[in-house]
């Protein structure tokens, strides 16, 4: 570096501390100016050693073409096309593989429950297309999350080297780019619900951020409960919508709650046509009644104001009973599914945890699932029993008691552990605002856009990955963790790069060295004369 100037040392070699004596004397103020133009030569020494060593980078650049000027990327082995590859196939392998796996375990579980073992034996009976219909959806799933990691890493790459610069506007537009992936589910309920998710997981970044940086703060957000009233929210919506407009929530979500609950459709359409007002299906009705036990006392009217608890549990006039039962068949159904969900996911993520204590990843697998179930048993068994105590005490039917019922049945999340709650919540709210959007569509309130979905999904993954590299701290652990590690595991675990030269370290160490200072000055504590000055505490010199 022959450009330094001779002053810039000859400052370093004036601003050496003077030895200090074995007395120790009283500071007067000449010693105090002394170490006051001392420390600000040497702090104009730093910058002008600061400016030449990126003159020199710059000269350095120049040299070696225009392309250059753009910053490194991470991926120094390999180009930045065989890096987007590598990362789309990784991550597909990866979604395809938790997906088939689930579907296996699940079709195991089902082949167990009807007590034919053998045939977990037999591949025929436990993988067939017949039986085990899943590749169409794990594709779909893996071309999702392997094309977004892919087209997102290559999008990197072009806007580094086109716009010479790395800035979060690279993060955000990249991102909502890579977004279009979305396109590879088929059904647009879902790709609107996952959009939902990701707004509302954006929303919680947004308003981590704003908190920390003392910008705004929402009232209620220090609740020990928040996430629970947020949790019953959402289930008072989604359980008002299950009764009363089905046709507001995926077909899989109804599916999953129908199949849940005790109650059977013909029941669910008659309590709805009577809060409407509407005459109900006496046909439909009585051919369901004609199988239960108490057939022949029920009096079926075609204007009911309220259905009664003999209809909605005709094999048993005990209410107690049969929101027991409700409990305890919901937990039947649902252990493998939980099981699954808690099982294959780790297996496949953390194969290495797996396999150093293979047993106590099945211990917490079971523990998790139980605790689960327990939860949505409950939330079953308290549904059915405030729709029975109204029965008691009214004549009259009305919709929102089935969005109150909803509310107090979800006080059984409190049974799951606390950092669990805000999960569950944050996932059930995207299905409350898929309903809310869908009766608002329906009543002319919202405009009808076609796509709407890809597009909201686009600009909230432009916004998650700009929150995931520049301000993780903003992120739940939990999706911090599925998207470091399930989508962008080598985005924001960079490895370090080999063409750095040794004047960019030579400035990283010297930024590194000033934070403490800034520091302590901000703490308003001075550190002594001799530590400031010494010239062996600057890394470099």
């Amino acid at each position: 570096m022959a450009f330094l100037s001779k002053s810039a040392f000859s400052s370093f070699a004036k601003s050496e501390p003077p030895s200090p004596s074995p007395q120790a004397t009283p500071p007067d103020n000449n010693s105090n100016n002394n170490n006051i133009s001392a420390e600000d030569r040497l702090r104009e020494a730093e910058d002008r050693l600061r400016e030449a060593i990126e003159e020199l980078q710059r000269r350095q650049r120049r040299n070696r073409g225009l392309h250059e000027y753009a910053p490194p990327c991470e991926h120094a082995d390999e180009s930045c096309i065989a890096h987007a590859i590598g990362n789309l196939c990784q991550t597909f392998l990866l979604s395809y593989g938790v997906r088939v796996g689930i579907g296996i375990l699940l079709r195991a579980f089902k082949l167990a429950r009807r007590q034919s073992y053998s045939s977990l034996l037999d591949l025929k009976q436990l993988v067939s297309e017949k039986d085990l219909i899943v590749r169409e959806e794990a594709c779909r799933i893996g071309l999702l999350f392997g094309g977004f990691t892919g087209s997102y890493h290559l999008l990197r790459c072009l806007l580094r080297k086109f716009r010479k610069k790395e800035t979060p506007f690279n993060a955000i537009l990249a991102g909502s780019v890579a977004g279009l992936s979305i396109l590879a589910l088929d059904d647009p309920s879902r790709r609107r619900t996952l959009a939902l998710y990701l707004l509302a997981r954006l929303g919680q970044c947004a308003y981590n951020s704003a908190k920390s940086k003392n910008k705004f703060h929402l009232w209620g957000s220090h609740w020990s409960h928040g996430d629970s009233l947020l949790f019953a929210l959402a289930c008072g919506q989604v359980m008002y919508a299950f009764v009363m407009r089905p046709e507001s929530l995926p077909k899989s979500y109804q599916d999953f709650i129908q199949k849940t609950g005790p109650v059977a459709k013909p029941i669910y359409k008659a309590v709805r046509d009577s809060c409407r007002g509407s005459p109900i299906d006496v046909v439909s009705l009585s051919a369901y009644l004609s199988n239960s036990k108490a057939s022949s006392s029920l009096k079926i009217q075609e204007f009911p104001s309220i259905i009664p608890c003999s209809m909605i549990h005709p094999d048993t006039s005990s209410c107690l009973q049969h929101n027991a039962r409700a409990a305890s068949a919901t937990f039947r159904k649902t252990f493998p599914l939980y099981f699954s969900l808690t099982f294959v996911p780790f297996v496949v993520l953390r194969l290495q945890k797996f396999m150093d204590s293979p047993a106590r990843t099945c211990w917490l697998a079971v523990k998790g699932a139980v605790r689960s179930t327990t939860f949505l048993s409950s939330f079953v068994g308290i549904f059915q029993g405030v729709i029975c105590l109204h029965r008691k005490v009214a004549v009259k039917d009305h919709k929102l008691v089935y969005w109150l019922a909803g509310g107090f049945a979800s006080l059984s999340v409190l049974l799951e552990k606390k950092a669990r709650r805000g999960e569950l919540a944050l996932y059930v709210l995207p299905r409350a605002g898929d309903s809310l959007w869908y009766i608002l569509v329906n009543r002319h309130f919202l405009p009808d856009i076609k796509n709407a979905e890809v597009a909201l999904f686009c600009l909230c993954m432009g916004g998650i990955m700009y929150y995931l590299e520049h301000e993780p701290d903003t992120m739940a652990p939990f999706l911090r963790g599925i998207i470091r590690r399930f989508l962008a595991s080598r985005i924001t675990n960079p490895p370090p790069s080999a063409n750095r030269t040794a004047s960019y370290v030579y400035l990283q160490n010297l930024e590194a060295a000033e934070k403490p200072k800034l520091l302590e000055s901000s703490n308003g504590t001075e550190a002594p004369a001799s530590e400031k000055l010494n010239l062996e505490s600057i890394p470099g010199l």
